[in-house]
């Protein structure tokens, strides 16, 4: 299935999900509304036309852009069944950065989550152990941030 058609049998099955395609992009991906991503993920994968069986990567990203401070979280999707990938963005406000979790949706998602979480401040709901797997559990801050100052000392050892 190309992805002109992955988008289209998107559309019919969950109008609202798809917000904007970008097929020209060297991956092409989609850009799914937030609240939509929980119904989308267990579609993806179970539909036995699009079978997309394996998350090959989940990461977060701080970035400006025209509306403001956003955060991204990326997903990556393939089916090995039928060879189609399929890459979703999810766009996240700064100040409400919640996004579903899918780790109850591909299990590999679970420490992808907990990473984005640690380094960018992505706040998975519905995540079964969303912690810090990076940095120590009492570091301030998310270290991948645009507005992440580095601290000069950590438990009194200097740092640079």
């Amino acid at each position: 299935m190309d992805f002109a058609a992955l988008v289209q049998h998107l559309r019919a099955a969950l109008p609202e999900a798809v917000l904007e395609e970008h097929p020209e992009a060297f991956s092409p991906w989609i850009l799914v509304r937030r609240e939509a991503l929980a119904e989308l993920a267990p579609l993806l994968r179970d539909d036995p036309a699009l079978d997309f069986n394996q998350l090959m990567c989940l990461s977060g990203a701080h970035a400006p852009g025209p509306e403001g401070e956003r955060l991204w979280s990326v997903l990556h999707l393939y089916s090995t069944r039928h060879g189609h990938k399929l890459g979703l963005k999810v766009v996240l406000d700064v100040a409400d950065p919640a996004c579903p979790s899918v780790a109850g949706v591909w299990a590999t998602a679970d420490w992808h989550e907990r990473e984005a979480y640690d380094m960018v401040g992505i706040t998975y709901t519905g995540h079964p152990d969303l912690r810090r797997i990076l940095c120590p559990d009492d570091w301030q801050g998310h270290p991948l941030r645009k507005d992440y100052v580095a601290p000069a000392t950590y438990n009194g050892m200097p740092l640079d």
